[in-house]
């Protein structure tokens, strides 16, 4: 599992291409599509952009909730909030050949999706972030330290990604809290130079390409 995630946005200056584009050029290889109330049109025109982009970077290509798209746009997984498709029904369409992450808040969410067979766990958030609504409550560093340690006690093993408002200066303390990725948006296209703060940020991890 890589340590390094990161989650496609648009803003006034970016497309979801552009997003993508740059993140894989400062070195992150995992890219998740995540177009909220988009049309299928947009998905398909978007997504084989970005799927193209991910194969020539050798970067993992996940789509956000839309488990039908997967196949189409030969995605290699997809991750599941909390309010969309069980993490089992997804596999039982997809298959065992790709991932399947899912979105937790709590040891209740971890352990369910862990019954159902997920390969990762989204973990958050952090803290307070625009880039998604109706936000579960903020977990900041503490909530990640107890959450670590109540899987390890119940003997869930699955890979943990923290997400939500997370800062370059946030990562040193949040990886030392025990878990094993970060999954970034924001932070990286409000920076002035998204590149190279990607860059900056794969250097902390200490991600070797």
């Amino acid at each position: 599992m890589p340590k390094l995630h990161f989650i496609t946005h648009h803003t006034e200056k970016y497309s979801y291409v552009d997003s993508a584009r740059m993140a894989l050029e400062g070195g992150c290889r995992w890219i998740q599509l995540r177009m909220k109330d988009a049309p299928a049109e947009e998905w398909m025109r978007i997504g084989k952009q970005i799927g193209l982009m991910c194969r020539q970077y050798d970067a993992k290509f996940i789509l956000n909730d839309h488990v039908e798209y997967v196949k189409p746009l030969q995605a290699d997984g997809v991750h599941l909030g909390k309010n969309d498709m069980p993490v089992d029904e997804a596999r039982n369409i997809l298959g065992a050949g790709f991932i399947i992450g899912g979105t937790a808040n709590t040891l209740d969410d971890i352990i369910l999706h862990a019954k159902r067979g997920a390969d990762y766990i989204g973990c958050g958030p952090f803290r307070f972030t625009t880039t998604k609504e109706k936000l579960a409550p903020i977990l900041g560093l503490e909530g990640y330290r107890t959450l670590i340690k109540e899987m390890k006690t119940a003997g869930v093993h699955l890979p943990v990604v923290a997400i939500g408002g997370i800062t370059r200066a946030d990562i040193p303390n949040l990886m030392s809290t025990g878990i094993d990725g970060i999954a970034l948006s924001g932070t990286i296209l409000n920076a002035n130079n998204p590149v190279q703060e990607m860059q900056r940020i794969i250097e902390i991890l200490g991600i070797n390409e």
